[in-house]
């Protein structure tokens, strides 16, 4: 018998520590206690499983009381730990997906390099070194069609085979684990929860283009992430499947990590590379190429953690297998974040070509608290709206595109009737503002001017003319920004015109927001018929704007109304109305 406990950063900030700590202390001699990482449930952590000869059993938001109930279960005592099992419905959304990236993710100890191999762990890379050309392990990766899920998108193989072309002395492999996306957490995930799938993936790189040494350049704010990757890092070199003369063969090859300051802009490749340089991380002119020129000015191939995770399964199944997946356009699987208003928020991995409405209504559950679906930003603060009328997109690199979206990094922030578009916007360019490194005019100032207006929107102060400025002024700097930071960032913008011009209109013309979110265009006051004088309100109300005798119809002075929205939160009877 085992006991799993999933400890990735969603399973410990919902207190996976303690339940980890418990269990170890009381169980059964002879059982073991043992970390995973996430399995993708994250709206169900923390996360126990019970493994026997015979069955597995997972228990889901499990607390101090819960973990007593299963100690009692393992026992053979009579307890109630029935009642935190999975339910049905969740374990078949966990089945119907194909995982690929996330295969071990939630399933293996990320701290015990023998649960990777005793899953064919270091076979693809043993099969590249000892059996193929670095040309027929490039032409594999081209047969699978695998394409970068950092964002653009653009042939893995095609890099490849372009760092492999390249001269030089000395090659490099780096892997940008900089998610800086706001609701992105994928990289994140994998490299805490099968961090030795990533290292696999960059020694066959490394073997196909001819590369020595390799980097991972990870945010300083993924702690847990580099812990597993350094002790992964380690328990490889000791098992001789990192350092000099892996597998025996002529090959040599070791990986170290760079924490980055957590810079947005450093997810753009030269901009990765100047900060690995030592310099303020800033996007160069290109060409030449990271390929051509890249660290040190040397042969350089840059890919993301899921786009490294995919190619072991590769090489072990075959190129055609992974192409055999997903649409023309776009092979394979794609693994998403969902987040925002989304009942079932966390990580799946779905074949490419299924639609939203599949991600959204399929495995995320449909909306929180039975709200309409309105929304999904997908692509980060670089992507595109997509509103509920096109629901059925299909999910794939030109379609995403042709929708004003894009696929990015695989964030899905979903928003339901609440949600105010034109604030989204605001949202998500405030971002790209505070992230931009200033070197482009187009970018520093242009984006700047297009936060100030739809501030002014949403505070009650738009034009008439404010509409066709933001327009104009995003088109501008889309033609004019330096790198990919500055010529998506009008993406939200832009989108949200297109789909929801109307609210736009409202707060402008109307001076009102339909979503009940922009607090300057909001108006408080007490329905007198539905008002029984309860007092409850005014006793709430943090500056005293709200009058009134007991029993009787209460007023809420307009001049002193703050617009905090406590006296409707409190009002048990709907009296307080918001318009």
């Amino acid at each position: 018998m085992k006991i799993t406990v999933g400890k990735g950063s969603c399973g410990i900030a919902a207190g996976a520590g303690e339940i980890f700590s418990l269990l170890e202390q009381k169980a059964p001699a002879g059982c073991p206690v043992v970390v995973t990482g996430c399995i993708g449930m994250c709206y169900l952590e923390p996360i126990v499983n019970i493994e026997t000869d015979d069955k597995n059993i997972t228990f889901v938001k499990v607390n101090a009381e819960a973990a007593d109930e299963i100690l009692k279960y393992i026992n053979g005592e009579e307890n109630k730990a029935s009642q935190y099992i999975i339910e049905r419905e969740d374990l078949d959304n966990l089945n119907s997906q194909q995982r690929i990236a996330l295969q071990n993710c939630g399933i293996i100890d990320p701290e015990n390099i023998g649960e990777y191999i005793a899953r064919e762990g270091y076979k693809a890379a043993e099969k590249c070194i000892k059996e193929l050309t670095p040309e027929q392990v490039i032409d594999e990766i081209k047969i699978s069609g695998l394409s970068g899920r950092g964002g653009a998108g653009f042939s893995t193989a095609f890099k490849w085979n372009a760092a492999r072309s390249s001269k030089g002395d000395k090659k490099y492999v780096i892997c940008n684990a900089d998610e800086g996306d706001p609701g992105a957490f994928m990289d994140r995930a994998v490299i805490e929860g099968d961090p030795h799938a990533v290292i696999e993936g960059m020694l066959i790189a490394a073997y196909a283009i001819g590369a020595d040494e390799g980097i991972v350049y990870v945010r300083a704010e993924y702690p847990l992430a580099i812990i597993r990757l350094e002790l992964a890092l380690k328990q490889a070199r000791e098992k001789n499947l990192l350092g000099e003369n892996i597998f025996g063969c002529d090959f040599c090859f070791d990986i170290r990590i760079k924490a980055g300051a957590g810079a947005f802009v450093c997810g753009e490749e030269t901009a990765l590379i100047a900060s690995l340089e030592g310099e303020r991380g800033m996007p160069r002119l290109k060409p030449p190429f990271p390929a051509e020129k890249g660290f040190w000015k040397k042969p350089s191939n840059i890919n993301n953690v899921e786009t490294y995770s995919n190619v072991p399964w590769i090489i072990r199944n075959g190129g055609a297998a992974f192409a055999s997946m997903g649409t023309e356009n776009s092979k394979g699987t794609k693994v998403f974040a969902l987040t925002g208003k989304i009942a079932k928020g966390g990580l799946v991995e779905i074949p490419m070509g299924k639609t939203i409405y599949d991600v959204v209504y399929g495995v995320g559950g449909g909306i929180k608290d039975g709200k309409k679906f309105k929304a999904v930003q997908m692509g980060g603060p670089s992507g595109g709206c997509i509103p509920a009328e096109l629901i059925d997109t299909m999910i794939d690199y030109k379609t995403l595109v042709a929708a004003g979206a894009m696929m990015g990094s695989g964030g899905m922030v979903v928003m339901d009737e609440t949600t105010c578009m034109v604030d989204m916007a605001r949202f998500f360019l405030d971002f790209t503002v505070k992230e931009s490194c200033g070197k482009c005019i187009h970018c520093r100032i242009g984006n700047q001017r297009m936060l100030e207006i739809l501030d002014r929107i949403c505070d009650g102060n738009g034009r008439e003319d404010d509409i066709e400025l933001l327009s104009d002024l995003a088109l501008q700097i889309k033609d004019g920004s330096l790198c990919a930071l500055g010529q998506t960032a009008p993406n939200p913008v832009l989108t949200t015109l297109r789909y929801f011009l109307n609210e736009y209109e409202d707060h402008i013309k109307n001076k009102k927001c339909t979503a009940h979110q922009c607090k300057a265009l909001l108006t408080y006051f007490i329905d007198n018929d539905k008002c029984t004088g309860c007092t409850l309100c005014a006793k709430k109300c943090p500056n005293k704007a709200i009058s009134g005798e007991v029993k009787k119809a209460h007023s809420i002075d307009m001049e002193k109304c703050i617009k905090c929205g406590k006296c409707a939160d409190a009002c048990r009877f709907k009296a307080v109305v918001v318009d």
